[in-house]
């Protein structure tokens, strides 16, 4: 650029000499290394947040498969409560009140409803869990009393209440009784 007054060359701040192959100054090598580091943090931040991303991503679909599969466990829990007094009052019945036949019909319907009840239980995933016999699991039984018994100690002996799971997850533990030692 030139002034037209004189025709004298002005410096207006333009690197003019610097050829496109020279040397960076001291700097523009510093310019250019903190760049660098920027953007080396920006790529670092962002691989974080995407793996952010995907593990908010797999939760979240975790937890949509566990709110279908397990919605209905509050009502579950509730529901046994029924399926423990159906089986009290067959459990309760004599041979002699089965084998009247005024109330052999009524009889026969609460079987039939106690079938019906344990096959919507086994279509819903509600598994009753084994108990007598078998050594003590504080993850699906829990031991209400000791019994003299001769079988190995811890061993369950007797069910006081039945225990269910939910898939693999315990809606309520079987309560039991379970052989003392000595």
């Amino acid at each position: 650029m030139t002034n037209i007054e004189n025709d004298t060359p002005v410096d207006d701040g333009a690197n003019t000499e610097t050829a496109e192959g020279a040397a960076p100054t001291q700097g523009e090598n510093e310019e250019l290394a903190h760049l660098a580091e920027q953007v080396a943090a920006l790529q670092q931040d962002l691989l974080y947040a995407r793996a952010e991303v995907q593990n908010v991503t797999r939760r979240k679909d975790k937890e949509i498969a566990d709110a279908h599969a397990y919605a209905a466990t509050k009502f579950a829990r509730d529901i046994l409560s029924v399926a423990d007094n159906l089986g009290r009052a067959l459990a309760a019945l004599s041979e002699e009140q089965r084998a009247d036949e005024a109330i052999k019909p009524l009889i026969t319907g609460l079987e039939a409803t106690e079938r019906e009840l344990l096959s919507v239980f086994e279509r819903n995933g509600i598994t009753r869990i084994a108990a007598i016999g078998l050594p003590l699991d504080p993850n699906q039984h829990q031991a209400m009393l000791e019994i003299p018994s001769d079988k190995e100690p811890g061993t369950i002996v007797q069910e006081m209440q039945a225990g269910y799971m939910l898939k693999d997850r315990l809606l309520r533990p079987a309560m039991v009784g379970v052989a003392k030692a000595g």
